[in-house]
């Protein structure tokens, strides 16, 4: 039977606070980006990183609820350090403009939590024309890593410290197309189903960090690339689910639906615990290592992903 708040090997459970996974620790002197950090567990991660003393930067699409989050957050910690940059993951143009404004900014860059996402939408093209939950929840990360890997490096070199690269997945994974990633048809409108399509994105971002985890292995870079499933949290990532949405207050009641102080335990422990230390490409359900599906551990797969996404993000 399962006990929501039997602890792991971490010697946490699914009931643990992103607060009480953070206790402790000193995270003065860390640079920390989390993108969709204006709402749900974005917001909640952001507001621990910063009581541990790191200085956050709110990568969010409405700069407006990024700075009302950023004012909630100073009223309780006053010497927060915290900065709103706008970025909008389905645009790669945002992107870019993003990572040039930051890389050029002076500032390091430790840790990176690649949180925002959409949840099974309609079908619709991103401003690139790739499908709109691949391109914002895996295309989008994949590129703002990419162009802020330089940074990580150099960062880690100069600090002596491990950087960190977090990716927020899902048990969603695991419901997905046959084939995993429709390399031919992610932009297919017939055969689109959003919750399928939402798997596959999220399979994305397993297969991104794992990727991305031997790369930088292969290379002796001291930066780790990890992904996590943080849970079944009621937030407006559900906004397009309106069953789910009329059900909330029966469904919030459930042992495995998490409040967004749970669900934000998982990325802050990957991105701050010593625990961590130097464990790299592995998937993690709460605050442990799990075994995802046996399409997020093809490391052909994996590769095959890397290669499209690079074609999809050359600016040609």
């Amino acid at each position: 039977m399962w006990h929501p708040w039997k602890k792991g090997a971490s010697g946490f459970s699914s009931q643990s606070t992103a607060e009480e996974v953070a206790r402790g620790i000193d995270a003065s002197g860390l640079t920390a980006i989390v993108t969709g950090a204006s709402s749900g567990i974005g917001s909640e991660i952001t507001g621990v990183l910063v009581l541990r003393g790191a200085h956050v930067i709110m990568a969010v699409r409405n700069v407006e609820s990024g700075k009302k989050v950023k004012e909630d957050i100073i009223r309780k910690i006053p010497e927060a350090k915290i900065d709103v940059m706008e970025l909008d993951l389905s645009s790669m143009a945002s992107v870019r403009r993003f990572a040039s404004e930051y890389n050029s900014s002076g500032l390091p860059l430790n840790v990176l939590v690649n949180n925002a996402g959409i949840m099974a939408s309609p079908f619709a093209l991103s401003q690139d024309g790739i499908e709109l939950q691949f391109a914002t929840n895996h295309i989008g990360h994949f590129l703002l890593t990419n162009l802020l890997l330089e940074n990580m490096k150099r960062t880690s070199h100069n600090s002596q410290r491990e950087g960190r690269i977090v990716n927020v997945s899902s048990a969603g994974h695991k419901l997905v197309y046959r084939e995993g990633i429709r390399f031919d048809k992610i932009n297919d409108q017939s055969s689109y189903y959003s919750f399928l399509a939402y798997g596959q994105s999220k399979l994305a971002n397993i297969l991104h960090a794992n990727e991305l985890a031997r790369r930088l292995k292969e290379e002796g870079v001291n930066i780790t690339a990890n992904s996590v499933h943080p849970g079944a949290i009621m937030t407006n990532l559900m906004r397009h689910q309106k069953l789910i949405e009329f059900g909330a207050t029966l469904i919030s009641r459930l042992p495995f639906i998490k409040n967004v102080e749970q669900g934000a335990a998982p990325p802050t422990y990957l991105a701050l615990h010593p625990q961590l230390q130097g464990v790299s490409g592995q998937y993690f359900s709460d605050c442990d290592i799990a075994n995802p599906s046996s399409l997020a551990k093809d490391s052909e797969l994996a590769k095959k992903l890397w290669e499209f996404s690079l074609n999809l993000t050359d600016p040609k």
